[in-house]
């Protein structure tokens, strides 16, 4: 994208930054009524916590202290991530700095918490400094579980063969492997048995993958390694269009669990059978991020934070709320940037509510709307509401509403362009 562009896309963001996705969340309430400013301090800046810092700031009219603490410098978007992987975008186009939240009068800080003290409410960064906090929101992420593969402990083998999940630096080296990979040469990718960050994000990365191949290296071809019994979102509208546009391109393999790497070899090592590849791509198994282990929050299978759903608060740590990737998902609930972004909504109503000294609403609501990509001009969507059901204390799909794309088209993936800049505004500007 040439630098003008790039400037016209980070003005649109600046401009467009009071402007909030569709959702239907409790009306937040104002200023606390508190006897002294109330100080919030946000760990993890995704969308997540980027969007709740941004939030707490807008809702309260500036009246709460907000700290956020992000290791990187700059926020690097997942979502259009995948096209970097085509070539069709750069992924300066998907990185932004903090400084939309600075300007809100967020103190952004540049570290890691290696301590909290959920009695002393304070935290202790990596470089030594203790922040005290009212309210502590935690937006960890993913891990890998690493311990699953032995062949990938090692931080060289992890180089040689990537994930690219984590958008940033792996998301340009496999972009270098795949343009190397000789053509006729075999790209294969592994998909971790769900849950998982972005249930739809390995398909749509085939797909795109497979447009690149087609039109540079048309004798090359993709392996789908699925440890799960089908594709897991949007199967209809991803084997439709596989099998239209890349049939001699893409093998899909179901039932396809990933036991370990040779990585030396770039070899898959499944149950029955070992695959190698030119490039390997594998997504490993997740979990909640390192900080939700620090902070000794309540974890649902080892894996996944349990939270409130109307507050979003830990069930184990009043006062500590969990929003984005590393919670247990409610029913029929991806994990997705956009439910990120809604989610930490959700939790600044309600921090907002118990400031003031009162209770969050009941009954909120969530949205998810999920864009793929089957290459640089068509995608396609999912969507979906989420409602707090009080018998089942759960998020529950609401009945009709949401939708599925009928086909791919060109029209949907301009809107997704769209959604792309409307919410990265709405979490940083």
């Amino acid at each position: 994208m040439a630098t003008n562009d790039r400037d016209r896309r980070r003005s649109f963001i600046r401009q467009v930054g009071t402007v909030a996705l569709a959702s239907v969340l409790p009306a937040c309430a104002g200023r606390p009524s508190t006897a002294t400013r109330a100080h919030v301090v946000v760990v993890g800046g995704g969308f997540g916590g980027a969007t709740a810092a941004r939030y707490l700031r807008l809702w309260s009219e500036g009246s709460v202290d907000v700290t956020l603490v992000e290791a990187n410098p700059e926020f690097v978007s997942c979502p259009l991530s995948n096209l970097v992987l085509a070539g069709e975008r750069k992924l300066a186009d998907l990185s932004f700095s903090y400084d939309g939240l600075r300007r809100r009068g967020v103190r952004v800080v540049h570290d890691t918490v290696i301590s909290l003290d959920p009695v002393r409410r304070s935290v202790g960064l990596f470089g030594g400094e203790r922040i005290d906090f009212d309210r502590l929101l935690l937006a960890p992420g993913v891990d890998f579980a690493y311990e699953d593969l032995p062949g990938l402990q090692a931080a060289a083998a992890r180089e040689h063969v990537l994930h690219a999940w984590k958008a940033g630096p792996q998301t340009l080296a496999l972009r270098r492997q795949l343009a190397a990979m000789p053509d006729g040469g075999v790209y294969a990718i592994t998909i971790p048995l769900a849950p998982y960050r972005c249930p739809p994000g390995p398909y749509e990365r085939a797909s795109v993958v497979a447009a690149y191949l087609k039109a540079h290296k048309p004798r090359a071809k993709i392996l789908v390694l699925d440890a799960n019994a089908e594709i897991v979102s949007k199967k209809a509208l991803f084997a439709k269009a596989w099998a239209e546009l890349y049939p001699d391109i893409i093998e899909y393999r179901p039932n396809c669990e990933l036991r370990d790497v040779h990585a030396a070899t770039r070899t898959a090592i499944l149950d029955f059978e070992q695959v190698r590849a030119d490039v390997l791509n594998v997504i490993p198994n997740q979990r909640a991020g390192e900080l939700a282990r620090v902070a000794e929050l309540r974890l649902i299978n080892q894996r996944w934070v349990e939270v409130d759903w109307r507050s979003m608060e830990s069930t184990s740590h009043p006062g500590i709320h969990v929003v984005g990737d590393a919670i247990f998902a409610a029913p029929a609930m991806p994990k997705s940037g956009h439910l990120a972004n809604q989610q930490g909504k959700l939790a600044v109503a309600a921090i907002l509510e118990l400031l003031a000294g009162r209770l969050p609403s009941p009954t909120p609501l969530l949205t998810n709307t999920c864009y793929s990509f089957i290459d640089a001009r068509n995608a396609v969507h999912v969507a979906s509401v989420h409602r707090y059901d009080a018998g089942q204390k759960t998020m529950l799909p609401v009945a009709g509403a949401g939708g599925l794309s009928a086909m791919r088209n060109e029209f949907e993936a301009k809107i997704a362009s769209a959604w792309a800049l409307n919410i990265w505004a709405d979490t940083l500007a």
